[in-house]
C-alpha cells in the first residue's frame, strides 16, 4: 500500500470515531473541572455551561455520519430481510437517495445559518472571543460526512448487487 493511500484509508476507517472521542473527552473534562470548581471553590467559568452543549452538537452530527457508515441507523431490517433480493436493493437505494437528498438540503440551509452567525460576530455566551459559528459549523460538516458515507455505501451496495452478494443491513451493537 502506498504511503499516500495509507493515511486516507486510516481516516476513512477512523475519522468520525476519533472526532467524537475528542469532543466527548473535551466536554467531559470541562464538566468535571467545573463541577469541582463549583463545589470546592464556589466559583465557575461563565462559559462552562454553554461550550459543552455546543460540543454535543458536534458529537450528534458526526455520530449520525458514523452510524450511516456503520449502517447502524434506524431501518426496518426484519422487513427488508424478508423481501426479494431486487426489492431489498431498491429499498437500500431509496435509503441512500433520501439520505443524500435530505443531507444536501440540510447542508444548503445550515451554511446560511453559519454565515449569518459569522457575519454578525455572534459569540458564545460567557466568552469574549469564542465564535458561535465554529460550533454551528458542525451541522454542514456532519451532514457533509453523512452524505459522503452514504455515497460510499451506495457504491458498495451497487457492487454487491452486481455480484449477487447479500446486503449488510445493520452492524451489530458494539462492533467497529
Amino acid at each position: 500500500m502506498s504511503v499516500i493511500v495509507k493515511p486516507f484509508k486510516w481516516l476513512d476507517a477512523n475519522l468520525e470515531r476519533y472526532l467524537i472521542i475528542l469532543a466527548y473527552g473535551t466536554m467531559t473534562s470541562i464538566i468535571f473541572v467545573e463541577v469541582i470548581q463549583r463545589f470546592a471553590f464556589n466559583q465557575q467559568a461563565p462559559w462552562s455551561t454553554t461550550i459543552p452543549v455546543y460540543l454535543f452538537v458536534w458529537i450528534t452530527w458526526i455520530g449520525a455520519a458514523y452510524n450511516v457508515r456503520r449502517r447502524s441507523h434506524l431501518a426496518f431490517t426484519e422487513l427488508r430481510a424478508s423481501m426479494p433480493y431486487v426489492l431489498q436493493f431498491l429499498c437500500t437505494l431509496l435509503d441512500h437517495i433520501l439520505w443524500i437528498g435530505f443531507g444536501t438540503m440540510v447542508i444548503y440551509y445550515s451554511i446560511d445559518l453559519v454565515q449569518l452567525l459569522r457575519d454578525n460576530y455572534a459569540i458564545v455566551p460567557g466568552t469574549d472571543d469564542v465564535m458561535q459559528w465554529w460550533f454551528y459549523l458542525a451541522i454542514p460538516v456532519g451532514w457533509g460526512m453523512l452524505v459522503l458515507r452514504s455515497l460510499q455505501n451506495i457504491i458498495e451496495d451497487i457492487g454487491r448487487f452486481r455480484r449477487s452478494e447479500p446486503f449488510t443491513f445493520t452492524a451489530s451493537i458494539g462492533s467497529n
